[in-house]
C-alpha cells in the first residue's frame, strides 16, 4: 500500500479546504479572473485527490482478491489481482511522470510551431513528415488539433506549419520536443538516389487562456500586414487578403495566420498565438527568453540537432540529449514518441540520465 507522500496528498487536501473557503464567501465574484483562476487550481486539485482515492481503492481490491485465491486455489482469481494491480501501476506511474511536470503553464493545451531549415526540398518534405508526426501523436491521446496556419513548400512539403493541440498536459509534454529535428535517408527528389541530410525545427507555446495571466500589449507596437492566403482554398483565396502578419516590434516575434476566410477571425488567432509566445518570454530573464520560447535557438542545420531520424543506411531514431534509441522508425514517425519525450522530461527535472558527454559526429546516430 502506498502512502501518497510524494504526491502531498494531505497538503492538497488542506488546500482544497481553503480554496473552498474561499469560493463560498459572497464577494467571490466580485473579481472574475481571479474567480476562475482560483476555481482551475480548485478542479485540478480535486481531480489529483480523485485519482490518488481510486488508485487506493484499486489495490485495496488487488489485496482481497489475492486473499481470496490464495484461500481457494483459484487461478482465475489471482490473474484478475494480478490485472488489477498491473492497472495500479501503470496509472500511479502516470501521476509520478505527471508530477515532474511542474513549470507554470505544463497543464495548458500547446501550439506547435514547425519550421524547414538546411536541405531544400527535402527539408520541406521533412517539415510535413513531422507535421503529420505530431498529429498522428495527438490523435493517439485523444486530443484536438487545428492548423492555424501552413506555408506549402516550393515543390514538395511545406515551409512552416502552426497548429494548436488541445488536450491537458500538452504543453508540458510537447515542451521537450522543442529544437532541431533531422532527417537522413534516401531522396526521393534526388534522380541519382543519394542519401540525403535535413533539418526541421520545433518550436513550442502555451495555448494560456487570458483568465489565466494577461499579457499588455501595446497596440502602437504591433505592425499589422493583410495579405492574401496561400495554399488550397479556392477562388477565396484569390480575392481577398485574410491573412494577417503581426510583428510585435519590441521583442521581433512576429505571426502568421491564414486559418480562416475572415480577416477578424485570423486577426484574433494571430494575436492568440503572439500572447502566447509573450507569456513564455515573461518566464525567463533576458538572453534567455527567446531560447526558451524557441527551443534551442541555432540554425536549423548539422550540429543543432537534438534527435536524429535515420531511414537509411539503416533505420534508427536517437535523442542526442538523453541517448534514447529506437529502431522503430515507422512507428517513431506515427506519432510513438512518449519514450523520447518522457527521458527528456525526466532529464529536465534532473531524475533522468546525464547528456551525452559530447554531441554526434556525422556519422553516428
Amino acid at each position: 500500500m502506498f502512502s501518497g507522500g510524494i504526491f502531498d496528498i494531505a497538503g492538497k487536501q488542506r488546500r482544497i479546504s481553503e480554496l473552498d473557503e474561499v469560493t463560498g464567501r459572497p464577494a467571490f465574484w466580485n473579481d472574475n479572473e481571479k474567480a476562475q483562476t482560483t476555481l482551475k487550481e480548485q478542479a485540478r486539485l480535486k481531480s489529483t485527490v480523485a485519482e490518488f482515492d481510486t488508485q487506493i481503492r484499486g489495490l485495496e481490491d488487488a489485496s482481497v482478491l489475492i486473499e481470496m485465491a490464495d484461500e481457494a486455489k483459484d487461478e482465475a482469481t489471482a490473474a484478475e489481482a494480478s490485472d488489477t494491480l498491473a492497472r495500479v501501476e501503470k496509472q500511479v506511474g502516470t501521476m509520478e511522470f505527471a508530477r515532474m511536470l511542474s513549470q507554470p503553464y505544463d497543464r495548458e493545451a500547446g501550439i506547435l510551431m514547425i519550421n524547414s531549415g538546411a536541405g531544400g526540398t527535402d527539408a520541406q518534405d521533412w517539415a510535413e513528415m513531422l507535421q503529420r508526426m505530431y498529429t498522428r501523436w495527438a490523435q493517439r491521446r485523444g486530443f484536438e488539433t487545428e492548423v492555424l496556419d501552413l506555408q506549402p513548400g516550393d515543390e514538395a512539403g511545406i515551409k512552416s506549419a502552426t497548429i494548436e493541440i488541445k488536450g491537458e498536459w500538452t504543453y508540458g509534454y510537447l515542451r521537450a520536443e522543442a529544437g532541431v529535428h533531422r532527417l537522413v535517408r534516401i531522396s526521393p527528389f534526388d534522380s541519382n538516389a543519394r542519401r540525403q541530410t535535413a533539418f526541421a525545427s520545433v518550436a513550442v507555446s502555451p495555448d494560456v487562456d487570458e483568465t489565466v495571466k494577461k499579457v499588455e500589449i501595446d497596440d502602437k507596437d504591433l505592425r499589422v500586414e493583410t495579405m492574401r492566403s496561400g495554399g488550397a482554398g479556392g477562388q477565396h483565396v484569390n480575392k481577398t487578403e485574410s491573412a494577417i502578419r503581426i510583428t510585435h516590434v519590441p521583442s521581433g516575434i512576429a505571426v502568421h495566420c491564414q486559418s480562416e476566410r475572415s480577416q477578424h477571425k485570423n486577426r484574433a488567432t494571430a494575436m492568440r498565438l503572439l500572447r502566447s509566445k509573450l507569456i513564455v518570454i515573461e518566464q525567463k530573464k533576458l538572453d534567455e527568453k527567446l531560447d526558451a520560447l524557441h527551443g534551442e535557438k541555432r540554425a536549423i542545420e548539422w550540429g543543432s540537432q537534438i534527435r536524429s531520424y535515420v531511414l537509411a543506411p539503416y533505420r534508427m531514431v536517437a535523442d542526442h540529449r538523453t541517448g534514447t534509441k529506437v529502431s522503430n522508425v515507422d512507428s517513431v514517425l506515427d506519432g510513438d514518441i512518449d519514450q523520447f519525450m518522457v527521458a527528456a522530461l525526466l532529464q529536465m527535472a534532473g531524475e533522468g540520465p546525464p547528456p551525452p558527454a559530447r554531441p554526434p559526429s556525422e556519422d553516428e546516430v
